[in-house]
């Protein structure tokens, strides 16, 4: 029994040798750490945190009260031009930003549209004031240093729509020229960095083959880690199956051992039993 027990534990050993091999091998292809593959689509962002774009919104609804309350809806074409112009602006931005994710070149084109219907609303705006007499804010007025510091620190709508009511016209063109003039800078700072992301990383034709690269290089080391370890792997394998082979062989003969131990067991109680019978018949 004890020399079974010996090969048994011999055996365990080296298959358990041989599973630290395969799974725990700080070197097993399996057990590498993947690298992150090269993206081909650009970045995703999100609009809510750009305050060009959301500072476009309240453009588009500055615009639309405007245009409802102090243009003729039939008697002036301007009305339709301003609001398509300021609509244009805002829906160029979300479109630029979409199609910046597999198109830089289309994502540049679009904001740049978006900037020139800007300047477009801006110029209608200030021709509505020149036409009708009403003064531009300038600057070193109170009026003006407030209007500006307003239009800097407040990017959303709800936090002008409670005032277009209390607005006239004049204070409403003011306000979305500056506001303009606001998005444009933000824009053209915008633009200088994308222009200088496409610069330096390309776009998504040089991100494809970045990532075609990675993807044949990652392959490559793959197969030389494979065929480093394939040989250490078949050592320990037929190291195993050898083991395997004795604990059988040992197996064999302590069973057959243990079978013959038996039956001499057996076949003694059988003996002892008549023994037994016989002498209680004698004393009968």
């Amino acid at each position: 029994m004890k020399e079974g027990n010996n090969h048994n534990l011999i055996s365990y050993r080296i298959f358990f040798n041989l599973f630290i091999t395969i799974n725990l091998c700080p070197t097993s292809p399996m057990n590498q750490p993947l690298k992150p593959s090269v993206s081909v689509l650009g970045k995703s962002i999100d609009l809510s945190s750009l305050f060009f774009y959301r500072k476009s919104d309240v453009v588009y609804q500055l615009t639309f009260e405007f245009c409802n309350r102090y243009i003729h809806l039939y008697k002036d074409r301007t009305r339709d031009q301003m609001i398509q112009a300021a609509r244009s602006c805002k829906q160029n931005i979300v479109e630029g930003f979409a199609d910046g994710v597999t198109s830089t070149e289309m994502q540049l084109k679009l904001l740049n549209v978006a900037r020139a219907s800007l300047k477009e609303l801006r110029e209608d705006f200030g021709d509505y004031l020149k036409s009708r007499h009403l003064a531009f804010f300038q600057q070193g007025e109170e009026r003006y240093s407030d209007m500006l510091n307003y239009c800097r620190k407040h990017n959303d709508l709800p936090e002008y729509e409670s005032l277009f009511a209390q607005w006239d016209d004049e204070q409403m063109c003011n306000y979305a020229i500056t506001l303009c003039h606001i998005i444009d800078k933000m824009m053209v700072s915008f633009l200088k960095h994308l222009d200088k992301e496409f610069v330096t990383e390309g776009g998504i034709k040089e991100r494809m083959h970045r990532a075609r690269t990675q993807y044949r290089q990652e392959q490559d080391e793959r197969i030389k880690q494979l065929e480093a370890e394939n040989p250490q792997l078949k050592q320990a394998l037929s190291v195993a199956i050898a083991d395997a082979h004795k604990w059988r062989s040992a197996y064999e003969d302590l069973k057959t051992r243990a079978l013959k131990a038996y039956y001499q067991q057996l076949e003694e109680i059988e003996k002892l039993k008549e023994e037994l019978h016989e002498l209680k018949e004698d004393k009968a």
